[in-house]
């Protein structure tokens, strides 16, 4: 989502931003508030001097600079900048999950088709349960997004209900459950 969307599609992916735009928002707190890690996985657009304030006030300067305000990086979020497609690929975001202890992930943002679906196989095949909010996650074209939803539900697992319905199961209800 801190994107400056500076490319031709860039205009179709706005619209998809601004219908997950409160949903992901409403997902962001109720994971800051239930105590969870906040993982921000950007691109670096081909920029290998990019950083985090870079990234971040180039996507706070393009069109979509007031969708991304309620849910930019604060206090305690991890940011992790990666060269392609997969948050995975040629980053230390496998690293930063071995450290945190974390086995499920909930991934959401842009483009669903493309970023987060190549995150969600990689991730799949790395054994990580996965939450995909379908009301979390945009891409160009709707019926890329939805058919891009369908494979991460039927061929990754992931559970891809809105995000409302996700329950979190922190450490200390799994702990009393044992």
């Amino acid at each position: 989502m801190m994107n400056p969307l500076s490319f031709g599609k860039g205009p179709l992916l706005l619209e998809g931003m601004k219908k997950i735009a409160q949903p992901l928002a409403e997902l962001r707190l109720r994971v800051k508030e239930a105590g969870l890690a906040v993982i921000y996985v950007n691109d670096n657009e081909g920029r290998w001097q990019s950083e985090k304030e870079y990234i971040v006030q180039r996507a706070l300067d393009g069109p979509a600079g007031g969708i991304i305000r309620p849910i930019l990086p604060g206090n305690g979020d991890y940011f992790v900048i990666k060269p392609k497609h997969s948050g995975f690929f040629a980053t230390p975001l496998q690293a930063l999950l071995t450290e945190l202890g974390i086995r499920t992930l909930i991934l959401t943002g842009v483009a669903g088709n493309i970023c987060v679906l190549f995150t969600a196989n990689d991730a799949y095949m790395r054994d990580y349960k996965l939450f995909v909010p379908a009301d979390c996650c945009a891409s160009n074209v709707k019926e890329d997004n939805d058919f891009a939803l369908r494979m991460m539900k039927n061929v990754l697992k992931a559970d891809v209900r809105e995000q409302a319905a996700i329950e979190f199961l922190l450490p200390a209800d799994i702990r009393q459950t044992k």
